[in-house]
């Protein structure tokens, strides 16, 4: 099940394993385009990939701490790292080429 990161519990989320973040809001066209295929994902790979979203309305510290300039953002982490940045829409092939080589 995906998540809700906030500014009081994101980095105790990425801290450990692969994770994968969106940065994104309820009113963006792309990140709601984005939502399904990142609940496939996270289906398909329980256990493997945590996913956690976070509301730029709402976690305005982490938008400037992350430079956040335009949504949808997705960041994967490993073991807290920020390790691959990706803006915009991506098909869900393009999520798996850059996840997998991580996992």
């Amino acid at each position: 099940m995906i998540r809700n990161a906030t500014d009081s519990n994101f980095d105790e989320l990425i801290a450990k394993g692969t994770v994968l973040v969106e940065f994104g809001a309820s009113w963006c066209g792309p990140c709601r385009m984005l939502t399904p295929i990142l609940e496939q994902l996270d289906r398909e790979l329980s256990g493997r990939l945590e996913i956690f979203k976070v509301d730029v309305d709402v976690a305005g510290p982490l938008v400037v701490r992350f430079e956040v300039m335009s949504i949808p953002l997705l960041v994967l982490y490993q073991g807290g790292r920020p390790i691959e940045r990706i803006h915009g829409f991506q098909s869900k092939e393009a999520l798996l080429d850059l996840i997998r080589p991580h996992l």
